[in-house]
């Protein structure tokens, strides 16, 4: 039995290794390297190793592949919007194009599907008008109750480039948060081991975030904030670290502290910019009303 797929634009440059768990079996590395000696996985009907990169119009070649499509991936559940999710999808766009969207991601609602939440953001563009005949990839994250700025490649090609692009620390982020407290200095640098497990080991990591106090007062403190690194809740846990949890953040929130009785958290994704092919672009998300009345309820005022 012979079976040929051949490779579009979207799948170039792909690992051969890759794109078979990817599209046809999700088989141990060894089956695969096995069926590539015996001849059962071909490029043009050629050998070659499973790091081949593949190329636009390539055609991957296999020979009595004994396992069936997709016969060992992990089921996953794709969330179904409501009408409501679509329509409301086009109002936080913030520009769309052929190769990606940016858009003002709402509080309380993940960005991938999780364990513990189904309801997505990739699930739901996938199902819009605007990604008809393309696919949502992420490219970066930003926490479920943040708001704000985030960008979806439409291709593979920009997923890759915008993967290297966050890599590189070329794409600068700014966010606005309102802090509990007030600090000391007006600006400057936080620089902090942060640490997460993986399983049972711990891992840390260095993170760094610039920033500066846009308005403040007795208690409560506007800040922009600008990661340098891109660590899980780097803002948030470098605030709580120095006793200034961003109000609204039950989980870095200090527990002596009864005045943070907000129930969102105060952390938006304010700008962001970059550059591809030297053209410069630069993009930033309006800022959600719940957070403007906070900013009233506090006495701060942003003055950027």
């Amino acid at each position: 039995m012979k079976s040929i797929y051949s490779i579009n634009d979207d799948l170039a440059t792909m690992r051969l290794d890759k794109w078979i768990k990817k599209n046809i079996s999700d088989i141990p590395q060894s089956l695969v390297e096995k069926n590539i000696r015996k001849g059962n996985i071909k490029i043009n009907n050629k050998k070659e190793k499973s790091s081949y990169k593949l190329k636009k119009d390539d055609k991957v070649v296999l020979y009595n592949f004994s396992f069936s499509s997709k016969k060992h991936k992990k089921k996953t559940t794709i969330y179904t919007p409501t009408k409501n999710e679509l329509s409301f999808s086009s109002s936080i766009i913030i520009e769309n194009n052929a190769d990606f969207m940016v858009i003002n991601k709402p509080s309380g609602i993940a960005v991938q599907s999780g364990t513990k939440s189904r309801k997505n953001i990739i699930d739901i563009l996938r199902e819009t008008k605007e990604f008809k005949g393309y696919l949502p990839y992420t490219v970066h994250r930003i926490d479920k109750e943040t708001t704000g700025i985030l960008i979806i490649a439409k291709n593979r090609k920009y997923a890759q480039l915008f993967t290297s692009l966050f890599r590189l620390r070329k794409i600068r982020k700014m966010y606005l948060g309102i802090a509990f407290g007030y600090l000391e200095k007006n600006k400057g640098k936080f620089e902090d081991i942060l640490f997460h497990y993986e399983g049972e080991k711990k891992i840390s990591s260095k993170a760094i975030t610039y920033y500066e106090v846009i308005d403040s007062n007795s208690s409560y403190s506007l800040l922009q904030l600008i990661p340098y690194t891109g660590r899980k809740h780097q803002l948030r846990k470098q605030l709580s670290i120095r006793g200034h949890p961003i109000i609204g953040d039950n989980k870095y929130k200090i527990r002596k502290n009864k005045i943070n009785k907000v129930n969102k958290l105060m952390l938006h994704a304010y700008k962001i910019s970059f550059t591809i092919n030297n053209i410069k672009y630069n993009f930033c998300a309006d800022i959600p009303k719940d957070f403007e009345y906070e900013l009233k309820q506090k006495y701060l005022k942003i003055v950027l």
